[in-house]
């Protein structure tokens, strides 16, 4: 695949940030496609309480078996342990990039959108500089949730925030205020809290929860006070709108 940044002149191979989408793999770019069955080597992010990678169920079809497949787990509530994991798959791809050979990182959504890549790319970068990193874009799933749900998120001179849930809970007041829709990634894990606050702002009618976007499991649901137990998927987020003053 012609790679669309400087070929270094050493032998070192190239690294490949590709976003897989949210969940369909029809939904693949063809560049993704082209930069995942051409790499010896895919690397992809596992969290420490799934059974499999997503990135790597997404485009398992598409693989082929002499391609090596390096797996970074990652815990998802311990910091200090997140942190060394992705030094240590930071030293996982560069060595094999050292060999020569070119790897595709693989991450759900967008590679550049609250991604694990980025941790990957800073390590990559800091023990090999001189490597060629092509970045891949992918459907995020907070576009394919505006898709499946039906409505936009913005239209002309609106204004968006996307906010990882267990940071902005304590500014949603203030966001839904400064913003005409907030976008709260990963909320399942405080979905108790981050309704009781929607209910106290107002903005329960105001709010869709997506969960499993775009999959077999994908489930919309526009009155969040139904939302049950069984709802709740790691893979979800909610699609605030804020109260606005008219004009």
């Amino acid at each position: 695949m012609p790679k669309t940044t400087s070929q270094n002149s050493s032998n070192i191979g190239c690294l490949y940030g590709v976003g897989v989408g949210p969940g369909d793999p029809e939904l693949l770019t063809l560049k993704a496609l082209k930069a995942i069955q051409s790499v010896p080597v895919i690397c992809v992010p596992q969290a420490s309480n799934m059974q499999d990678s997503y990135a790597l169920t997404i485009v398992k079809d598409y693989l082929t078996p002499d391609q090596e497949i390096l797996r970074a787990p990652f815990p998802t509530n311990n910091a200090d342990g997140a942190a060394k994991t992705w030094i240590d798959a930071s030293k996982l791809v560069s060595s094999r990039l050292e060999k020569g050979q070119d790897v595709a990182f693989l991450t759900e959504g967008d590679p550049m959108l609250f991604s694990t890549f980025s941790y990957v790319l800073t390590g990559v970068k800091e023990i090999n500089p001189e490597a060629t990193v092509v970045i891949i874009p992918g459907i995020s799933s907070v576009m394919a949730s505006a898709a499946s749900s039906g409505e936009p998120l913005v239209t002309h001179g609106q204004k968006l925030a996307i906010l990882p849930a267990t940071y902005g809970l304590d500014d949603l007041s203030e966001a839904t205020s400064n913003f005409d829709t907030v976008v709260l990634m990963k909320v399942s894990p405080i979905i108790v809290k981050t309704l009781a606050e929607l209910e106290e702002l107002g903005l329960t009618k105001q709010s869709t929860y997506v969960r499993r976007v775009t999959t077999d499991r994908e489930k919309v649901i526009r009155d969040v006070t139904q939302i049950k137990e069984e709802d709740m998927d790691y893979f979800s987020l909610l699609i605030v709108r804020g109260n606005q003053d008219e004009s």
